[in-house]
């Protein structure tokens, strides 16, 4: 299932249940619209059907409470910048305030020269949850959706802690929908591809992380309670680079789909 939130011109934002057509259907792509928050309780659906292209889709989720980033948990992007693959996961929190949805801008920063994507699987987190035990931790994702995580890597390399480099307003695109079908074994075994201008320039896949899924939500949720809504970025394979003003960055997620933004100035 692909659980997307969406508006119509005229609407207040909505949820809906993304219906892809077949190859050779003659049916468009729709969504159908459910009542409610599927995150808050149970939803049902209201009959109403639109065309996908009519509608525009927003961020499938507004943390309520957190992000959650996820540093250095691929070996081969620990290493092209550099740095040592940490024993223990290295956590990072983001502001709800730096998510956008598809086709939303990407803001770099004036006090910024390097602004970086950042290609990751993104946990959604469906139930509260203290102290998981690895074994447990699959009762606790609502689903999967795509992030980048974007960095002000200069800022990063200037400053001991990240807050602006990965928590200025902009910096986490979350899209373009929920999917729900995944099992946990099968969203370990992914490929994440990024690339910009259409040229790719990230080919990972989520098999290559460090610390598995399991292994974050328990972790993370040892120090901080999880709760509905929250999201988890779980990394990003290799091959981070610059982008600028005027680019445009995709990030395909093998089982889930596409999430394009593109970039601009702050003065813009």
């Amino acid at each position: 299932m692909r659980i997307a939130r969406y508006s119509l011109p005229g609407q207040d934002p909505a949820f809906g249940i993304v219906e892809l057509a077949e190859d050779g259907a003659e049916h468009p792509d729709t969504v159908a619209t459910l009542t409610g928050d599927p995150l808050a309780g149970p939803v049902n659906y209201t009959g109403a059907r639109h065309s996908l292209a009519d509608a525009r889709l927003l961020a499938p989720v507004i943390p309520r409470s957190k992000v959650v980033g996820v540093g250095r948990n691929y070996a081969a992007h620990a290493a092209e910048l550099g740095n040592e693959v940490p024993q223990a996961p290295l956590i990072f929190f983001k502001p709800n305030t730096t998510v956008i949805g598809p086709g939303d801008s990407i803001v770099r920063p004036a006090d910024s020269e390097a602004l970086h994507f950042e290609g990751e699987l993104a946990v959604v987190i469906g139930r509260i949850g203290k102290q998981v035990p690895v074994e447990r931790a699959a009762e606790l994702i609502f689903g999967y959706t795509i992030a980048n995580d974007v960095t002000a890597r200069d800022l990063q390399q200037a400053e001991p802690q990240w807050a602006r480099a990965k928590g200025s307003d902009t910096f986490c695109p979350l899209g373009p929908w929920i999917v729900t079908h995944l099992d946990l074994a099968e969203a370990s075994a992914l490929s994440v591809r990024t690339t910009l201008d259409g040229e790719l320039k990230q080919d990972g896949n989520t098999d290559q992380m460090v610390h598995g899924i399991a292994q974050l939500i328990s972790w993370i949720s040892g120090f901080t309670t999880l709760l509905p809504g929250d999201v988890i970025l779980t990394g990003t394979p290799a091959g981070v680079a610059a982008m600028v003003p005027g680019q445009q960055v995709s990030i395909t997620i093998e089982g889930i789909g596409t999430l394009t933004n593109g970039v601009v100035a702050e003065d813009e």
